[in-house]
C-alpha cells in the first residue's frame, strides 16, 4: 500500500469517530517524521510505502489510512530531551546564545503548554547538560514525544 495523501489527525476527532475500526499503528523515531518518502512496518506487520508531496511534517497521531473497517496512524516515538526553565530574560538569553552557537535547534513553550512553564526544549546532550549545571541554569531532562520534529539546523558563516 502506497500512502500519498493523509486523512487527517486522530486527535483532532472524537473517540467515536473511529471507535469499533481496526487500529494498527506506525512507530516512527522523531527524525523519520521529516522524510517525504520511506517504507515502514507498522505494528501488525503490514508493510507501507509513504510517499507525500511536501508540505507538513508527519506528526503523532496522523491518519496514514481509514476506511469504514480499518485505521492506520503514526505514533511517535518520545525523544530525550533537556527542558530547560532560565529564571529571568538574561538568564535565558545567556543560554539561547550558548546554545545558539552550537547550533542546537530549540524549541520554546509557554505556560499555556503541557509543560506549565515557560521552557526551551533541546535534544539531550551531555555537553549541554555540562553548560546548563556550569551556569546552575534549571532543567530536567524528560522523555517528551515532541510536537514537532527536530531539524539539524542549516547555517554558513
Amino acid at each position: 500500500m502506497i500512502i500519498e495523501t493523509l486523512a487527517g489527525n486522530i486527535h483532532d476527532l472524537p473517540a467515536d469517530a473511529y471507535a469499533g475500526r481496526h487500529h494498527e499503528k506506525v512507530v516512527l523515531p522523531s527524525a523519520a517524521l521529516v522524510k517525504r518518502i520511506q517504507r515502514v512496518t507498522s505494528d501488525h506487520d503490514r508493510q507501507l510505502g509513504i510517499r507525500l508531496a511536501p508540505g507538513p511534517d508527519l506528526r503523532d497521531g496522523d491518519i496514514l489510512y481509514l476506511s469504514d473497517t480499518e485505521l492506520i496512524t503514526v505514533s511517535v516515538l518520545a525523544t530525550d530531551v533537556l527542558v530547560i526553565a532560565p529564571r529571568t530574560i538574561f538568564e535565558m538569553g545567556q543560554v539561547a546564545h550558548a546554545l545558539g552557537n552550537r547550533h542546537l535547534q530549540a524549541q520554546f513553550f509557554d505556560a499555556d503548554s503541557d509543560y506549565q512553564a515557560e521552557v526551551m526544549v533541546v535534544q539531550y546532550d551531555h555537553t549541554v547538560v555540562s553548560y546548563l549545571e556550569s551556569q546552575r541554569t534549571p532543567y530536567s531532562r524528560q522523555e517528551r514525544v515532541m510536537p514537532v520534529p527536530f531539524r539539524h539546523a542549516e547555517h554558513s558563516h
